[in-house]
């Protein structure tokens, strides 16, 4: 097995661990490329597996360091929160061992990615491949800007709001999530588009299919709105512009491990416990 051992080297502590871990990764698979820049391209390595040591934006990193050919990510939490990085340290020998017996048969699924192309008139100012989000968020002098949805063509609302996001269900447990988007089950093929800070206070959420084409048309902006993709600047906007998004050829693999629930992810992460408290005193959530 050829695999791919990625990370951010400036991280404290993972080029540590990723010489700590080197020896038992050897036992099993042929390391053929190491990256702990986030620069070098993957894309052409041939590698039946990318082990990433890190948390989510590790991740992030290593899904567009490998472009259009992504290949299963098995990946271990050194950060902090980690919705995609939940593999710890000490289980890693462990599931290599198992995939080197077994093969990744059955153990990887797929997820949804994003195209984003943003043209002024007949030009490209930016086309882009996406795992979470593509955003438009306002710059100086950081006022109100407004966005027409269009959906399939069809014009949906005007939005007036500090941005827009147009997230995967992947995303959903970021960006959007804070800006008070639902969370999607990973698996499903739809996108959310969650406005941060709408000026109309009726303009929700909405979950739509991923089969759509959406576009956003800047109608009011100051001239450091940008577009900014997986928390990366695209480009700079101006009136007229405009974002298209919609669903990607290449899809994001993720290896998933027995006892790493998508459900036992998010009551960890996120303190589901299930407890409230009361005037100090701890009782049972309804």
């Amino acid at each position: 097995m050829r695999v791919i051992l990625v990370g951010f080297g400036e991280r404290p502590g993972v080029l540590e661990e990723a010489e700590r871990l080197r020896p038992a990764i050897a036992r099993h698979a042929e390391i053929v490329a190491s990256d702990f820049t986030g620069q070098q391209d993957l894309s052409e390595v041939e590698a039946d597996l990318a082990i990433v040591l890190g948390g989510d934006g590790s991740i992030l990193r290593a899904a567009h360091q490998m472009g259009t050919r992504q290949r299963p990510v098995l990946a271990v939490n050194l950060g902090r929160l980690g919705f995609l990085a939940d593999l710890s340290p000490e289980e890693l020998p462990a599931v290599l061992e198992e995939i080197a017996a077994k093969g990744l048969a059955g153990r990887v699924i797929e997820h949804l990615m994003l195209d984003c192309r943003v043209t002024r008139g007949d030009q490209v100012l930016a086309q882009r491949l996406g795992l979470n989000e593509v955003s438009v968020q306002s710059g100086p002098t950081f006022r109100i800007i407004d966005l027409d949805l269009y959906i399939d063509s069809e014009l949906v609302t005007t939005y007036s709001c500090d941005g827009l996001i147009v997230s995967t269900p992947v995303g959903s447990t970021a960006h959007s999530l804070s800006a008070g988007g639902p969370i999607l089950r990973k698996e499903l093929q739809a996108f959310v588009i969650s406005p941060i800070s709408p000026h109309t206070l009726t303009n929700r959420p909405v979950v739509d299919s991923a089969g759509r084409v959406y576009e956003l048309v800047i109608a009011k902006a100051e001239s450091g709105t940008a577009v900014v993709v997986d928390g990366r600047v695209a480009c700079t906007v101006m009136p007229k512009d405009r974002v298209r998004v919609r669903k990607a050829q290449s899809r994001f693999k993720m290896v998933t491990v027995r006892g790493h629930s998508y459900y036992r992810t998010l009551r960890e992460k996120l303190g589901w416990g299930g407890r409230i408290q009361f005037g100090g005193e701890e009782r049972e959530g309804a």
